[in-house]
Parts: structure tokens; sequence; C-alpha cells
């Protein structure tokens, strides 16, 4: 159940057309669905305004399918998959309509969103080719919640003229997604270039000091450029669904 389905109830009430019990038992039986393996959250999107988001890693390709059809059947439009093997997106699409992007391992079942104008643009920079995977999990997370993302890839600091090629799209934006690995310098440099938020995405890209990203994600905590925020090492989803609720403040 969505804010607009409870409003609905809400609204059936106000005018007479449903029963306050009635009204009661349809919000009641909506908190979660126990389906043994998973309790499936149905309430999340009138707590906070977005629906709830499957991690696949983890989980058997039957276990996911079973979650979907849940969440399709009580009036989701479309489901957001993360960390999806090509495997189970072979075996999901055979039974629900399937966006799959191999890269990113991002998947989107039922319906896909259209991005409008929400407040402003998102843009995603990522510092190398290398990093694309974690850069693209974060802007098809934020495009699935409705947002204009520009992509800004290949920027990293070994080239900063590279980066400063489009300063006019950073200058732009409401909120910047900076993916990178090795050292993590490109949050810094753009943090000191704009005035909006900038979320920091540490990757585990790197040689061997890098230590599987610690190195990139110590660099963007100790960063001393200002408004600049870091999520968790190769954490794209949790960086797009950050920008999304910025923009649209």
């Amino acid at each position: 159940m969505n804010k607009s389905e409870l409003n609905s109830i809400l609204n059936k009430v106000a005018a007479g057309d449903m029963t306050v019990e009635e009204a009661t038992l349809a919000i009641k039986t909506q908190p979660y669905e126990d389906l043994g393996f998973a309790k499936i959250d149905h309430h999340r999107g009138i707590r906070q305004g977005a629906s709830e988001v499957i991690y696949g890693a983890g989980k058997t390709k039957k276990q996911i399918l079973k979650i979907i059809e849940s969440m399709l059947n009580h009036g989701e439009k479309s489901v957001l998959i993360t960390k999806l093997s090509n495997e189970s997106a072979e075996y999901l699409s055979q039974s629900v309509p399937l966006f799959y992007d191999e890269l990113s391992k991002i998947a989107v079942a039922g319906e896909r969103a259209v991005a409008v104008n929400a407040g402003g643009k998102i843009v995603v920079a990522a510092a190398g080719t290398s990093d694309l995977p974690v850069a693209e999990e974060a802007a098809l997370t934020a495009e699935f919640y409705g947002n204009m993302v520009v992509r800004l890839y290949d920027v990293g600091v070994a080239g900063v003229h590279r980066l400063l090629d489009h300063l006019s799209e950073l200058t732009e934006a409401k909120v910047i997604i900076a993916v990178a690995g090795m050292e993590g310098a490109l949050p810094s440099v753009i943090g000191g270039l704009v005035d909006c938020p900038v979320l920091a995405v540490p990757t585990s890209v790197g040689y061997g000091a890098n230590f599987g990203g610690i190195s990139a994600l110590l660099s963007m905590l100790n960063s001393c450029a200002s408004g600049v925020s870091v999520v968790n090492i190769d954490n794209g989803f949790g960086a797009g669904y950050l920008a999304d609720m910025i923009n649209k403040i």
C-alpha cells in the first residue's frame, strides 16, 4: 500500500463509501506478509515514501520471484532489485516483465518509471571505467524513482581537465554522486567546485593497498571539502536513493 492508496481509503470513509471497520481491516492486513523465508513490508511506502527494495545477493531465484509476486499483487507497479545475478534475471524474466542491466546488476520488475524533472538534476560522476558498475547502480536507482540523471564517466583526477570540461553540468546539479576507487579523490575535487550536496561512493577498485575500497572510504571520510557525505563501499544503491530524497526536498 502506498500513500495514494491510503488516501483513497480515507477519502472513501469521508464520503461514506466505506465504513470505519472496513477501512481498519484494509489497513491492518497490509503491514507485512509472512512468506516464511521473508516478511514483506507492504507499509514501507506509507512510512518512507518508497516501497521495499529487494537485495538480490544471497537469495535464491525462487525466493526473489515470490517476493516480487507478493509486492506486485499488493499494488506495486514496479519493484527494484539490486545485486541480481544473470542466472536469476533470466529465470525471473520467464515469469514477470523484467528490465535487467548486466553491468550494474540492477533489475526492475513490472513497469519502468518515466524520468521527470523532480526538482532538479542528479549528476553521477565516475572516476574511471572500472567504477561504472557502481555508478550505474546509483544512476539506475535514481532513475527508478523518477529523477533526471546526467552521467559523467571517466572523469577522474588523473586527468582533471576531463572533469573541468563538464563544469556547467556540475554547477547545475541539485545533488552529485561521485564514485571513485583507488585513492578516492574525486568527491573532494567536485566538492570544492559546487554548492550542492556531494554523495561520495567509494568502490573496491584498486591495487592491494586499496584494501578492497577501505583506502577510498577513509579518503572520502577525511575530505576537506564541505558538503561531502559518504556511503558504504560499492553502495551505489544507497547513494542513488539518498540523492532522490535530497532532490525531492
